[in-house]
């Protein structure tokens, strides 16, 4: 199908969402060509096929936690939030700066998966909150903020999957997160992946490998370079040394870990809602002798969802 074709197309569905009653202005979902684009992709630019899967993810945000999405991510801060650091000891899931091509690099490292650990601290339940706003805060954060930061849209993300330390016995523990995840990704966030990059897989991966594939759509599966034990060089093509995390290959050497850093366009002038944000403020406060409780800048949680801090 021609630019053109697929600029008409996008008319339609534009049109039909609104008509319907399927998208509304300020809907969290994204309003903007990018967004739709990425469901009509998804498809094919099969209408009908497009319209199904963005019924199903409005649906999926009005209902998910049993309060919907955009009230879930005014209580949990995706980069502050009481159980971070135990759910980054476990399962690293991060966003770090940005690639050579201006995609956020989200990397995830399995090696120190330890759920039973982890759900001394944290309960699964609040642990899948963590992964639901992880997701979220890409569309709704990280794109925005690396497109305005690029000068042009981003609309992909360059995700690196380090296996180092991983074994059969830790993706037991993890499989059924991990395919809900891929799930909640491909079902309500397509097309947001623009490259997977796995390295340091162990001997068992052809196997793990195996069990994972059928979960992804072909098209997602065929974005997928596994790099094993010698992929520093392949990286570096796609990410300047700067840029990538030491214990990846690079030079970066964020103080207190790249992991807990989330460092990136998207957090710049970021006004976070989480408890050391809520301390922050709190100190900035009192060091300038303004004893009032409140500030007139606070925002309520329905506020949050929708204001321009939270859609940096």
């Amino acid at each position: 199908m021609s630019t053109s074709n697929h600029s008409e197309t996008l008319k339609i569905f534009r049109e039909t969402l609104y008509d319907e009653g399927i998208l509304h202005e300020g809907d969290t979902i994204g309003t903007d060509d990018e967004t739709l684009l990425r469901f009509l992709r998804a498809r094919k630019f099969n209408l009908a096929h497009a319209k199904t899967m963005f019924v199903n993810a409005q649906n999926w945000r009005k209902t998910v936690n049993g309060t919907g999405l955009d009230q879930l991510y005014s209580e949990m801060d995706p980069f502050d939030y009481p159980e971070r650091e135990a759910v980054f000891d476990c399962w690293p899931l991060y966003f770090h700066k940005t690639d050579k091509k201006g995609r956020p690099v989200n990397i995830h490292t399995f090696g120190g998966v330890n759920f039973p650990k982890l759900y001394k601290v944290c309960t699964p339940e609040r642990h899948w909150q963590s992964v639901i706003v992880n997701a979220e805060c890409l569309p709704r954060e990280v794109l925005p903020a690396s497109s305005r930061f690029a000068g042009r849209p981003i609309g992909q993300v360059l995700v690196i999957v380090d296996l180092k330390g991983f074994s059969l016995s830790k993706f037991w523990q993890m499989k059924n997160l991990a395919r809900s995840s891929f799930q909640i990704s491909q079902d309500y966030f397509p097309e947001t992946m623009g490259q997977l990059a796995i390295v340091n897989a162990p001997s068992s991966f052809a196997f793990i490998w195996g069990v994972m594939k059928p979960w992804m759509a072909k098209e997602t599966a065929e974005k997928v370079d596994i790099l094993g034990h010698d992929y520093k060089e392949r990286l570096l093509d796609m990410v300047d040394a700067d840029s990538l995390p030491s214990t990846l290959g690079g030079n970066c050497e964020c103080e207190g870990g790249c992991h807990l850093s989330s460092v990136g366009p998207w957090l710049d002038e970021r006004v976070g809602w989480g408890p050391k944000s809520t301390a922050q403020s709190r100190d900035a406060i009192v060091n300038s002798g303004d004893t009032t409780p409140e500030s007139g800048n606070s925002l309520s949680g329905s506020d949050r969802a929708h204001s321009p801090s939270s859609e940096v």
